[in-house]
């Protein structure tokens, strides 16, 4: 998407309740910043909720948008801003607004979360993406026939996917360096004192040596096979042979480096994942379960209540009933924008 006329490039920001503000804000700024340094009105940007009502983003802070999506007329990108709760915030009414608005022919982006809702709105269908990567695995729980990558972002054609935190800063300079200059963005990038700018394929999280405070090889190997083997989980001794190590030497490293044995390491990685499940999808507990490894929901919910303090039906229902309190407020206005779009 080159700019090959005068006119500002235009870019709405769709806030969902409980968006990102970093995400945000990283987004929005490197737009300010190209204006500012080339002197130049490169990039108009303008704030847009469901019904025009002002929107809290997760840090609590609110903002009153600029106009409701409804009256949105005119841009050249529609940037969805997720962040908590977002199945919960994916209303009819907002759906229906952004497939009003396809028929514009206007590319579409999502930053953290956001993909989630144009995954929802089948916006996705066809293009490869990126969410957050604590969503990961209930975006792919939720849309398996999607192509759902781990990259920084995506940039598949008009849609522009972004994992979230910092990264949109990244995606907004790459997309200005393909509509204007390299040296616009990197000029930019060094203003805001960011070293270099990352391409879509740098990690999303830190390397798993840095997170695990060790750079030891067969343990950083053996955690590798862990994290991508959850739902069939590898015996100690399969393990072990894979990484090219006595089952005794393995559990010495673990020990050594980590505090405990593979065994506990590896269900507690489970446990992680399936609580991003439970909190994140629809899914029953057993499919919670079978998606995690676990043989039974018996012996899922023992390991969970005895990990977490809770049992897994009951931080689901309390989680739920936090949300219902915490949107009590909001649920007028949501519905009256709703109704708007019910004429489809």
């Amino acid at each position: 998407m080159v700019t090959t006329s005068a006119a500002p490039f235009q870019v709405s920001f769709l806030l969902v309740p409980d968006f990102s503000m970093i995400a945000f804000t990283c987004a929005m700024e490197p737009l300010r910043m190209a204006n500012l340094i080339s002197d130049r009105s490169l990039y108009q940007w303008s704030t847009v909720s469901l019904g025009g009502e002002p929107v809290q983003a997760s840090n609590g802070l609110r903002i009153v948008p600029d106009m409701a999506l409804e009256s949105l007329s005119g841009p050249s990108l529609l940037v969805v801003c997720g962040g908590l709760h977002i199945q919960r915030h994916c209303s009819r009414g907002l759906i229906q607004g952004i497939r009003k608005l396809t028929s514009r022919r206007l590319a579409l982006g999502a930053i953290c979360t956001g993909s989630y809702v144009l995954a929802r709105a089948e916006l996705l269908n066809g293009y490869r993406s990126t969410i957050h990567w604590e969503n990961m695995a209930s975006m792919r729980e939720d849309f398996p026939h999607l192509v759902i990558s781990n990259e920084l972002f995506e940039i598949d054609r008009d849609r522009y996917t972004c994992s979230g935190g910092t990264a949109p800063l990244d995606m907004m300079l790459h997309l200005i360096g393909a509509q204007q200059s390299q040296g616009l963005a990197s000029a930019i990038s060094e203003t805001f004192i960011c070293e270099r700018i990352r391409t879509r394929h740098d990690r999303q999280r830190i390397p798993l040596r840095l997170r695990l405070g060790t750079s030891q090889p067969k343990l950083v190997e053996a955690v590798s096979l862990m994290e991508a083997n959850l739902e069939e989980p590898m015996s100690p001794d399969e393990l072990a042979k894979h990484v090219g190590l006595s089952r005794r030497q393995l559990e010495r490293l673990f020990q050594k480096y980590l505090n405990c044995v593979p065994t506990r390491y590896y269900l507690e990685l489970r446990l992680a994942r399936a609580r991003q499940l439970l909190l994140q999808t629809t899914m029953s507990i057993v499919d919670v379960a079978f998606a995690c490894g676990f043989v039974s929901a018996p012996h899922f919910s023992k390991c969970y209540r005895d990990f977490f303090g809770i049992p897994p039906r009951d931080e689901r229902r309390r989680r739920q009933s936090t949300a219902t309190a915490a949107t009590a407020a909001a649920i007028p206005a949501a519905d009256d924008a709703a109704a708007s779009y019910g004429s489809d």
